[in-house]
C-alpha cells in the first residue's frame, strides 16, 4: 500500500499542482477539512495527549486557519516573481515548486506541525507525502482516513508507518523533506536525504533556557513561565526547559509558582480539565527517571496508569544532572542558580544552541535583555514572555545548530517549499557587444573587459 501511494504521487509529479487555480482549490479544501473535522481533531488530540477538547487551536492542535487567507491572497499570485529590467535584457526570479516533498510531523504538536507546513507546500505548488507521528495514533488514524477525501489523492498522500517502515520511506528520493521531532531522528533523516542530495528543514527542539533577573515582577513572571512550561503538560518543543536565576530570585519565585499552579489547575492538577497527560508509556518512564535526579520543590506526584505527572519544579539542580542533558518534553521545570546575568550567558553559551532563549527583566533593567540577545545564539528569542514569538506568523521560526535547520511559519513556509529560479532573457541582437568576451584574448581587449567589469551601478552587466 505504501509503495503504491508513493508511486502514484511521484508519478504525477508537480505539473498538475502548478496552476494557481489548483493550489487555491486545494487550500480551500484543506480549510473545509479543518472546519468540518474540527471536533474530530480535538477529540483525537484529547485521546492522544489528554488535551482539553474545548480549547481548540490554543491547545497545540493549532489548525492554522489564519494562514490560509494569506496563502491564497498573497503567496500564490506571485509565483512568477517580479521582472527586473536591465538595459538590454530581462532578469527575473521564477518561483517554482521543488516537486514531491515529504512532511514528517511530531507527536508533541501533531496537528500544527503537520498541517502548517502542508499549507506552505500546497501554496508553493508541490505534491506532498504526509507522515503523521505513529505515537499519536488517533491523530494518525484521523489524518489517514479523513484528509485524503478532501485533497487530490493523485498529488497528496497520507502514509502511516512504523519505525522500520519509516526507514524504508526515507530510502525514496524526495525533492524536499520537512521533519519535526527529536535530534536523534533528525540526524537519520538528514543522512537519508544526503544520499539523494535532498534539501531539508529540521525542527528539532532544544533545551530552551529562561533567565529571570532579580528586579522582575515575580507574580507576572510566574504566570507567564508556568503557562509556557506546563502548556500541553510541558510537551512542547519551544517550552522553557530550565530557569537560570539567582538564589534570591529562586526564593521569591518558588512560592509564586506554587500559587500560580494552584490558580491554573487547582489544588489537585490531576483533576483539572485543563492539564494534559504524557503521550505514552515510554515517555512517562523516561520522565520518571529524570524526575528523580534532584530535589522536588513543587509537585512531583505521578501515576503511570493514568500517564499523569503533576506540574513539577526541581531545585538544587546541577549542570551535570541527567535532566540537564536532554530535552525534557514534560511538566518538569528545573531551576539552576547563577550569580548574575553574565554567568547565565556563559552557561547558555557552554551548551548547544537552543530553539529559543527567554529573558525576564523589568523596564528599568532592559539592558540585561539586550545583553542576553546580543551575546547568545538561538533559533528564536522572546523577552518577558514565553511561546508568544512562535505564534506570530510574521516572524520566521526554526532552529540553529542542533536545534534545527531552516525556517518556516506563514510566508516563510511558502518560501521554504519554493525553489527560486534565477532567470535571464537576453537580446539576440547587438552581437557586437559580446565580441570582447570571446577568444582569442589580447592585452588591449582584456583591459577593456576589466574596465567594463569594474563599473558599479544599477543595471550593470558583467561581460565575463
Amino acid at each position: 500500500m505504501l509503495l503504491r501511494m508513493m508511486m502514484v504521487v511521484m508519478g504525477r509529479g508537480a505539473r498538475t499542482t502548478r496552476p494557481m487555480e489548483y493550489r487555491v482549490a486545494q487550500l480551500e479544501a484543506l480549510g473545509r477539512f479543518l472546519e468540518e473535522k474540527k471536533q474530530d481533531i480535538l477529540e483525537a488530540t484529547a485521546l492522544d495527549m489528554g488535551k482539553v477538547r474545548r480549547r481548540g487551536a490554543g491547545n497545540g492542535g493549532d489548525q492554522r486557519l489564519e494562514e490560509l487567507g494569506p496563502a491564497m491572497e498573497r503567496w500564490v499570485p506571485h509565483v512568477e516573481g517580479v521582472l527586473q529590467a536591465t538595459r538590454l535584457d530581462s532578469a527575473f526570479i521564477r518561483k517554482e515548486p521543488y516537486g514531491v516533498v515529504l512532511i514528517m510531523g511530531p507527536w508533541c504538536c501533531p496537528i500544527n506541525l503537520l498541517l502548517g507546513p502542508l499549507i506552505g507546500a500546497i501554496a508553493a505548488g508541490n505534491c506532498v507525502v504526509i507522515k503523521p507521528s505513529e505515537m499519536t495514533e488517533n491523530v494518525e488514524k484521523l489524518m489517514a482516513e479523513a484528509l485524503p477525501s478532501y485533497l487530490d489523492r493523485d498529488c497528496f498522500a497520507v502514509v502511516t508507518t512504523s519505525t522500520q517502515e519509516t526507514t524504508r520511506l526515507l530510502e525514496n528520493k524526495f525533492d524536499y523533506i520537512f521533519f519535526a521531532g527529536k535530534p536523534s531522528v533528525g540526524r537519520m533523516v538528514m543522512a537519508a536525504a544526503a544520499k539523494h542530495l535532498t534539501p531539508v528543514t529540521l525542527e528539532l527542539g532544544g533545551k530552551n533556557p529562561c533567565y529571570v533577573s532579580d528586579t522582575c515582577d515575580v507574580r507576572s513572571v510566574a504566570r507567564r513561565l508556568a503557562w509556557g512550561r506546563f502548556f500541553n503538560a510541558g510537551q512542547t518543543c519551544v517550552a522553557p526547559d530550565y530557569v537560570l536565576c539567582t538564589l534570591e530570585m529562586q526564593e521569591k519565585l518558588l512560592p509564586a509558582l506554587q500559587k500560580v499552579i494552584t490558580e491554573f489547575y487547582g489544588s489537585n492538577p490531576r483533576e483539572s480539565p485543563d492539564f494534559g497527560r504524557i503521550v505514552e508509556g515510554k515517555e512517562f518512564q523516561r520522565l520518571q527517571m529524570l524526575l528523580r535526579s534532584r530535589r522536588v520543590a513543587i509537585g512531583g506526584q505521578m501515576d503511570e496508569k493514568d500517564l499523569y505527572i503533576a506540574p513539577t519544579v526541581l531545585v538544587d539542580v546541577q549542570p551535570s544532572d541527567p535532566i540537564m542533558q536532554e530535552i525534557i518534553l514534560g511538566p518538569i521545570l528545573p531551576i539552576v542558580v547563577v550569580a548574575n546575568v553574565n554567568e547565565a550567558i556563559d552557561f547558555i553559551n557552554s551548551r548547544e544552541r537552543p530553539l529559543a532563549v527567554y529573558v525576564f527583566s523589568s523596564d528599568d533593567k532592559v539592558w540585561s535583555i539586550s545583553r542576553v540577545l546580543e551575546r547568545t545564539s538561538s533559533g528564536g528569542f522572546c523577552s518577558n514572555d514565553t511561546l508568544m514569538h512562535m505564534i506570530l506568523t510574521s516572524l520566521p521560526f526554526g532552529g540553529i545548530g542542533s536545534s534545527g535547520l531552516g525556517r518556516y511559519h506563514g510566508k516563510f513556509t511558502f518560501d521554504t517549499f519554493t525553489h527560486q529560479r534565477g532567470c535571464l532573457h537576453r537580446n539576440m541582437g547587438l552581437e557586437a557587444l559580446n565580441t570582447l568576451r570571446y577568444p582569442p584574448y589580447s592585452q588591449h581587449r582584456m583591459g577593456i573587459v576589466c574596465a567594463a567589469s569594474g563599473v558599479k551601478h544599477k543595471g550593470s552587466c558583467t561581460l565575463l
